[in-house]
């Protein structure tokens, strides 16, 4: 973590709208994940769901007003209830999943529709990011802001520590000459997850930082990429965007995603788009992406285990155990295992086979005597 920042004395600008990207399930995290109870829900880490942690953070750089949260429609009413200092109507529902492209196109027409400003800028947040250092976070992200209105894409990159195929990564160039305390350089190009071999050329070569997921750019630049590189989301955000504040806005929000494709923000314009630069990660960052992430974020204890609620062990190393204070795991020469209890689930799986959670999702899905711990 970078100690020591201070927020710099910048007015919040009314102009600015931090939207939130909340639709993810987070399978690898079942069983705490579940249908009814998100990734975005749960408290992995602090006492704060991962929801309410992202928008406190954005509450340095965006008034309550600004801040809009999207997520799947099932999952309205408990984040209303979660962030009752944003207006209701601010936190809106996705029909169904279309992942972060078609996502962000409503984002621009529910911006484009309540703001006053004729090209306001956005913010575009997952909200499974933790970050602990929101000081350096709200500097980086104002110097962005100021970035984005010479008609750039901004993305947030990420100083790799290690060889990682599981982020995209962005390949950079020349340092821009920009008069603040963030870095920001020419993007040569987006790369999908990598295997480990280029991940590790990657790390090697020092030109090339994690894809964050994390954009700026005006409500025009944004369209801009759509009209040329998307055309068919340009026509959704348009459609959408007359609709909002009536009573047709959710209709109209169905409609027009029943006839779109699946597809990312880095597929559809980020890839293919030019003047993208690329601001320097001054704060620490974690997508927390499975259940192994947790042994970034918490400190180990004896034996190198990462251990949330009540446990006892003999020689039991390098493992992860989740339970709570009212139930008891106790383990017996276990070694690199995921341990995880609930209510009505118990997962056992080793370290190494994380990945393969959503495997087992899978095949518990055709089973319907199983479909109730999903």
């Amino acid at each position: 973590m970078i100690s020591g920042q201070k927020v710099r004395n910048q007015p919040m600008r009314e102009d600015f709208y931090a939207v939130v990207m909340a639709g993810g399930k987070g399978e690898r995290f079942w069983p705490q994940s579940r249908a009814s109870k998100p990734k975005p829900l749960l408290r992995l880490v602090g006492e704060l769901t991962l929801i309410e942690q992202t928008v406190e953070r954005l509450s340095l750089v965006a008034p309550p007003q600004n801040i809009i949260v999207i997520a799947n429609r099932d999952y309205i009413a408990p984040m209303q209830s979660l962030l009752d200092h944003i207006p209701k109507e601010n936190i809106i529902g996705e029909p169904v999943g279309r992942d972060t492209a078609p996502c962000i196109a409503l984002a621009v027409a529910v911006v484009s529709a309540k703001s006053s400003s004729k090209n306001p800028v956005m913010g575009i947040f997952p909200a499974d990011h933790v970050i602990r250092d929101s000081k350096s976070f709200s500097n980086v992200i104002n110097d962005s802001i100021n970035a984005s209105e010479k008609g750039n894409i901004v993305t947030i990159g990420v100083k790799p520590t290690c060889p990682s195929t599981g982020y995209g990564y962005i390949h950079f160039g020349r340092k821009i000459d920009l008069i603040c305390g963030t870095s920001f350089h020419e993007s040569l190009g987006f790369k999908e997850k990598p295997d480990y071999e280029t991940a590790l050329k990657f790390l090697e070569d020092g030109n090339y930082c994690w894809n964050s997921g994390m954009f700026i750019w005006t409500v025009s630049t944004i369209m801009d990429a759509f009209t040329r590189h998307a055309p068919e989301l340009a026509l959704v955000s348009s459609n959408i965007r007359k609709s909002v504040n009536t009573k047709h806005f959710m209709d109209t929000v169905e409609k027009e995603y029943s006839k779109i494709k699946k597809i990312s923000i880095d597929y559809a314009v980020m890839e293919k788009a030019s003047d993208v630069i690329v601001a320097e990660c001054l704060f620490d960052w974690d997508d927390v992406g499975s259940w192994t992430a947790l042994k970034n974020q918490i400190a180990p204890s004896e034996n190198n285990n990462v251990i949330k609620g009540l446990h006892s062990g003999i020689n039991t190393r390098n493992c992860i155990i989740v339970g709570d204070s009212s139930h008891l795991i106790s383990t017996i020469d276990i070694e690199d295992a995921i341990i995880v209890h609930t209510d009505d689930v118990t997962l056992v799986c080793r370290t190494r086979s994380a990945e393969k959670i959503k495997e087992l999702l899978q095949k518990m899905s055709s089973n319907p005597e199983l479909s109730k711990y999903l």
